[in-house]
């Protein structure tokens, strides 16, 4: 047996505008940023850091741009941002001009309203995370977030950079070995690059107040990277939640039909009362 940590180090890890009271609520906020953001393509020439340090991208000037893709600029220029934050803004400028790649190839740039939240190159296929919920809540039906923490974080969690959801079965109790396990898993997914694609599923006996799991079994990882077939890896993420489904499923429909059998062998030979004159 093991002892899943995930979900606590995510709730050390969150601000407060990052967590979610329900799965409907993270959902909702999922779709919305997903509408309202666009991919912006460009060649690297056409994208200036201006002397306040926006950027300019084409001839639409003051997208301003938040750590994640600041820091992913850096990277592209091969610039430290540490380096860059030192200098004014009219040299940091000019040293993304001379620093960033020049290429025929665009850079995709991830927009919602003026501000750019990722930057990358064309081999990075972007997955939504309103697409990974509702992947998830097709097969997911009974399943839902643990108690709250107490420190109020739910499991659910959505930032800039990345999303994270826990999710177990109250009622999902089943045996495995004479022992009583639930099922449950971690999904996580980024759309700007920062991690990817991925789900941890697996049997638990308890969990705690600060989202430690205990006592997991049959502990089953997947990942995918934010490559051209991301969107395969929903799939897989479907099939692992239905294997859970599935057992959970099964063991207790073994339940019933052992309960039945012995009420009825019960019923067959246990002797009618004498009638009462």
């Amino acid at each position: 047996m093991a002892n899943l940590t995930a979900a606590n180090q995510e709730l050390f890890r969150r601000r407060p505008d990052e967590c979610f009271a329900s799965l409907d609520q993270l959902q909702d906020f999922c779709r919305q940023q997903r509408a309202e953001s666009a991919d912006i393509w460009h060649k690297p020439q056409d994208v200036r850091l201006t002397h306040d340090m926006t950027l300019m991208i084409g001839e639409n000037p003051d997208y301003s741009l938040n750590d994640w893709s600041f820091t992913q600029l850096c990277r592209m220029a091969g610039v430290s941002k540490e380096t860059i934050n030192r200098l004014s803004p009219k040299t940091a400028s000019k040293a993304f001009e001379e620093t960033l790649p020049q290429s025929d190839k665009p850079l995709q740039l991830l927009t919602t309203g003026d501000r750019v939240r990722s930057v990358h190159g064309v081999a990075y296929t972007r997955l939504w995370n309103a697409d990974l919920l509702d992947a998830v809540r097709e097969v997911a039906t009974d399943f839902d977030a643990p108690q709250q923490s107490s420190f109020g974080g739910t499991g659910l969690y959505c930032g800039e950079q990345d999303l994270f959801a826990f999710l177990i079965d109250p009622l999902g109790w089943i045996e495995i070995g004479d022992e009583a396990f639930a099922p449950g898993f971690f999904v996580w997914n980024s759309e700007v690059g920062r991690r990817a694609l991925g789900i941890q599923s697996f049997w638990f006996q308890a969990v705690c107040r600060n989202h430690i799991v205990w006592d997991a079994v049959e502990v089953v990882e997947f990942t995918r990277k934010h490559t051209a077939n991301v969107r395969e890896g929903l799939g897989e993420i479907q099939k692992i939640i239905a294997s859970l489904v599935a057992k959970r499923d099964e063991r207790k429909d073994g339940f019933v039909r052992v309960l039945q059998k012995a009420m009825t062998e019960s019923s067959a030979t246990t002797p009618k009362p004498s009638a009462r004159c």
